[in-house]
């Protein structure tokens, strides 16, 4: 039987549920299609750091994480013993939200289903072709049944080893692993006094985390087996020898219950600094002497509170900023992304400026005057209201065309020439005319 979605999203982790809905909130017929038939119970990530916390506020759905999650409203940067601070960053979300990647996953699919989003488990991507304006996605059911979809899109969101990607011949392009690791998910039967552990001496580096009462997360980086091939198992005994090594204790391993044999990023990084970003870290991770030396100096200048804010603002990701558009007048807050406020409404109530983002669609703000009533376009939503708070930041601005990722699209300011021309002439940049209502 021939099936039609305007959308096919291969791949059913966080990425492809996290797309899905978006696609759904938009009215975009969708489905998942995801191999494992139930989602995977070990973790590979723990951790939801601040910005991707302030896209689920925009969705309204932050509380859901938080209330199975524990918030630090700290980071670490390679391990230094220097945290980095979040509470200082600008910003709704200053921290870190522990949180085993199956249940962010279990969460998201179900978000994903509430807003009609099809999900077919225990379905293998066999072929994905195209054929004109039209993508067809044959893959085997659960049943073992081979079934076709017709779509105008499919994306791939099954990670490094793509079917999509492959079969698009689209190349995956970055550089060999430089460093493995050993990972296990164990019980500890005396595990440090706080259940927390970062140490990083001579003998190598041990960080631990406590993932549930009575289970560990154990990462060890050894300087004896760092170019240890990554198809080599993980024992338990290696996990033990190296902890007693380094820790002067085993703190009573046992009963593993999943082994990772590689450090090595398993995804292409988001964009070119995360991978300038996690290439200095693993540069950190040196055992030497003089490697030592260098973290001690990197620790004692995080102590420093600029250069602690500069760290943390890149591995929150909340230092991010995209080009701007050059087809409108320069602004400061062109591309940048805007940090959730109050704003007082027209009719003097008091509203956040994210619970305009919650449906997924660009919200134009306006904060000098009503906004015009012909600006009716689809997938607009249009506000008019004051800053609760001074924002020195916002202090001229006139109006701003907000991206459904709280990105600025672009930003004038009341003294402009010609401001009211400019803002059309950005809002028919942005939205096609077709898209009127």
């Amino acid at each position: 039987m021939m099936m039609k979605y305007e959308a096919v999203i291969i791949g059913g982790g966080p990425v492809g549920f996290m797309l899905a809905s978006e696609l759904a909130m938009a009215g975009v017929g969708t489905c998942v299609i995801e191999r494992l038939e139930k989602p995977v119970p070990h973790s590979k990530a723990l951790t939801l750091h601040p910005r991707t916390l302030e896209l689920l506020e925009m969705r309204g759905i932050l509380e859901r994480f938080v209330s199975k999650g524990s918030k630090i409203p700290s980071g670490h940067f390679s391990m230094l013993d220097t945290r980095l601070d979040f509470s200082g960053l600008d910003t709704s979300c200053p921290y870190t939200l522990l949180l085993p990647q199956s249940k962010t996953e279990k969460l998201l699919e179900d978000h994903a289903r509430s807003l009609g989003t099809e999900v077919f488990r225990g379905a293998e991507a066999l072929a994905v072709t195209q054929n004109g304006e039209e993508v067809q996605t044959i893959f085997k059911d659960r049943d073992g049944s081979v079934r076709t979809i017709t779509s105008k899109f499919a994306i791939g969101a099954d990670g490094a080893g793509s079917t999509v990607r492959k079969q698009a011949k689209i190349e995956f392009p970055g550089t060999d692993s430089t460093v493995t690791a050993a990972l296990g998910d164990v019980a500890l039967l005396s595990p440090p006094p706080s259940g927390v552990l970062s140490l990083c001496t001579k003998e190598g580096g041990v960080m631990i985390v406590p993932l549930s009462p009575d289970r560990y997360r154990v990462v060890v980086i050894s300087p004896y087996r760092t170019q240890t091939p990554k198809d080599v198992p993980v024992t338990e005994e290696e996990l033990k020898a190296d902890l007693l090594r380094i820790c002067g204790t085993d703190f009573g391993l046992t009963d593993p219950s999943w082994l990772l044999d590689s450090y090595h990023d398993e995804r292409h990084p988001a964009a070119e600094g995360l991978l300038r970003n996690t290439e200095a870290q693993t540069k950190l991770i040196d055992f030497t002497q003089a490697g030592l030396h260098l973290r001690s100096m990197m620790s004692e200048l995080l102590a420093f509170p600029d250069v602690n804010r500069y760290v943390a603002g890149q591995i929150s990701a909340l230092d991010v900023r995209y080009e701007a558009d050059r087809t409108m007048p320069p602004n400061r807050l062109n591309g940048a992304r805007l940090p959730d406020m109050k704003l007082i409404l027209s009719d003097g109530n008091s509203e956040r400026l994210y619970s305009f983002l919650q449906n997924g669609t660009f919200v134009l703000l306006s904060l000098r005057q009503e906004a015009d009533d012909h600006i009716e376009v689809k997938g607009l939503c249009t506000v008019t209201a004051s800053l609760a708070e001074p924002n020195e930041k916002l202090r001229d601005v006139h109006t701003i065309l907000i991206r459904p990722d709280g990105h600025v699209a672009w930003a004038v300011d009341a003294s402009a020439p010609d401001c009211t021309q400019v803002i059309q002439k950005g809002i028919s940049r942005w939205f096609s005319v077709t898209s009127r209502v």
